[in-house]
């Protein structure tokens, strides 16, 4: 059963995330980290690194690698942070810090300012993608800050690109603190159809959706999803009963 919701929430994320350019660990990584917390962050960066993958060669076209240099620079000390992170917070804290994750992605997908993608912003979002993208699986946010005003094209090219690059740093710095393993590959495997099937559903239907309805769903979802986090993580430490 545990399986087969998670393959559930994994479908839906790769769907969002196939749409808007992130959103597959906003949306499945609280739920997932209640149902069996070893589905976050690992499998969950596997299932993105699968999505983003396609999604960068689906929209190949559109990388400009040039630029995504500085974010990748950011990005490796940012996840030995977020690894550090794991090492120290307990079971109850990271539940927390992944529902407070979610829900600054979506302020960020709701302000309106509009910040020009210059290397060292890119840095700085880089590091910050990283940390929470390894501590939580969420890493999208930072960089959706600064791109999200730009051609939507551009914005899901670039943004697989730069997901999957980054998810397979953070797996290889979950490795050897015990948070990728055996355990969270078995986890994984049932997952990748899932996203893949999302990803397919998304691209066959999403042009018959208003992208206004569409973004505003997402978001909508993301929102019940991060606060489902918070108040399970609060709930369980006993600071709300």
């Amino acid at each position: 059963m545990d399986i087969i919701l998670a393959a559930a929430l994994v479908f839906v994320g790769a769907f969002v995330q196939t749409a808007i350019g992130f959103g597959l660990a906003v949306v499945a990584a609280p739920v997932l980290f209640f149902v069996n917390p070893d589905f976050v962050p690992a499998p969950v960066t596997v299932s993105a690194l699968v999505l983003s993958l396609i999604n960068a060669w689906y929209f190949r076209d559109g990388i400009s690698l040039q630029g995504l240099k500085a974010a990748v620079i950011g990005r490796i000390p940012g996840s030995l942070a977020g690894a550090g992170l794991l090492l120290w917070i307990d079971k109850d804290m990271l539940a927390l810090w992944i529902g407070i994750s979610v829900l600054f992605a979506v302020v960020v997908s709701l302000t309106s300012l509009r910040w020009s993608p210059t290397n060292s912003r890119m840095m700085a979002a880089g590091f910050l993608s990283g940390f929470m993208g390894t501590s939580t699986s969420i890493g999208g946010p930072p960089m959706a800050l600064l791109w999200q005003h730009q051609n939507v094209a551009l914005i899901r090219a670039n943004l697989a690109a730069f997901f999957t690059v980054s998810c397979i740093i953070s797996l290889l710095i979950l490795a050897p603190i015990g948070h990728f393993g055996w355990l969270h590959v078995a986890l994984s495997l049932p997952l990748v159809p899932a996203t893949v099937l999302g990803f397919w559903v998304a691209r066959r239907t999403m042009h018959r959706m208003s992208p206004g309805l569409l973004r505003g769903g997402s978001l909508l979802l993301c929102a019940f999803s991060g606060l489902y986090a918070v108040v399970s993580a609060l709930v369980n430490s006993g600071v709300l009963v």
